[in-house]
């Protein structure tokens, strides 16, 4: 039986090139939320998941992180970072008044990503929010009576037969995007056709109430034995003002010794300590794309 894989949906977003990188042959679902996406894999539907974590201009993808938090049972196995060029595309119809368009759809994210474009470019041509970049495109070929365009990447322009008018219209020529893989076992997944670029162990940690310097003494536990922190986040708990736990990557695979050792310095203070995987990243070379006017 063929694995199934979930993601983030529909067909031609920038998750979809993100599974196509790391999965061949296995069936692949699209789910409309990242909720539905976590809650497949917790409940069976799917054998992994993969969803966006963070993006390097517009950062965390917090619905993830804190389902992911949510969903104890769910572990990530794996990470590929893509970077994100994003196209202005229209039906093929419309490619001819394109600089006139009544509107602009994408997800939130990418509209941010492109506002010099759209403010210098389409100046008072409105924007419309969508689930996702694929979702926009999907829109735009439903609609070729509607002189409107999206936001979305080469993927979604060839799934949905669009002609891609304008490329790279994004704003910072250094966007990528984190994307997990989610499993429901700590079993790190390997890819055959990307290049590892390292290891991480990604863990949160709530610190004790009223203990002044707790997170001094958090840093410490990893200072002293050379463990070196990619990233270090505040999230907050959701349980009243002022209440926070800390997603820290450490970049270094899960040892017997140093990182264990951590963890329980950390846990002697008072603190409480998961582990959301150890697992290899990788990084998708981006290209694809082409001038379709």
């Amino acid at each position: 039986m063929k694995e199934t894989i979930g993601y983030l949906g529909p067909k031609g977003t920038f998750t979809k090139i993100a599974v196509d990188s790391m999965f061949n042959g296995e069936v692949k679902n699209g789910y409309s939320t990242i909720p539905e996406c976590i809650d497949a894999v917790v409940n069976n539907e799917v054998t992994y998941a993969v969803l966006p974590l963070e993006n390097a201009i517009e950062g965390t993808v917090n619905i993830t992180l804190d389902y992911l938090i949510q969903a104890q049972d769910v572990k990530i196995v794996s990470e590929v970072i893509v970077p994100i060029r994003q196209h202005l595309m229209v039906h093929p119809d419309n490619v001819d008044k394109w600089s006139k368009i009544d509107a602009v759809y994408s997800h939130s994210h990418a509209i941010a990503q492109c506002h010099s474009f759209l403010r210098k470019e389409l100046v008072k041509v409105p924007t419309h929010s969508m689930t996702s970049t694929g979702a926009a495109a999907e829109f735009i070929s439903q609609h070729p009576n509607q002189n409107i365009a999206a936001i979305a990447n080469h993927l979604a322009a060839k799934e949905y037969g669009l002609s891609i008018v304008k490329k790279d219209i994004h704003d910072f020529n250094n966007n990528h995007t984190r994307f997990v893989v989610l499993h429901k076992k700590q079993t790190e997944l390997t890819s055959n056709k990307l290049e590892e670029k390292g290891f991480k162990t990604t863990v949160t940690v709530t610190l004790p109430s009223d203990q002044p310097g707790a997170l001094h003494q958090v840093l410490s536990a990893f200072a002293w034995r050379n463990l070196n922190l990619s990233k270090i986040e505040s999230r907050p708990m959701k349980t009243g003002l002022g209440n926070y736990y800390f997603l820290i990557d450490i970049e270094q695979k899960m040892d017997d010794v140093l990182i264990p050792n951590a963890i329980t310095e950390m846990e002697s203070l008072g603190c409480k300590v998961s582990i959301l995987g150890s697992y290899p990243y990788y990084l998708h070379s981006g290209n694809g794309v082409t001038l379709a006017v």
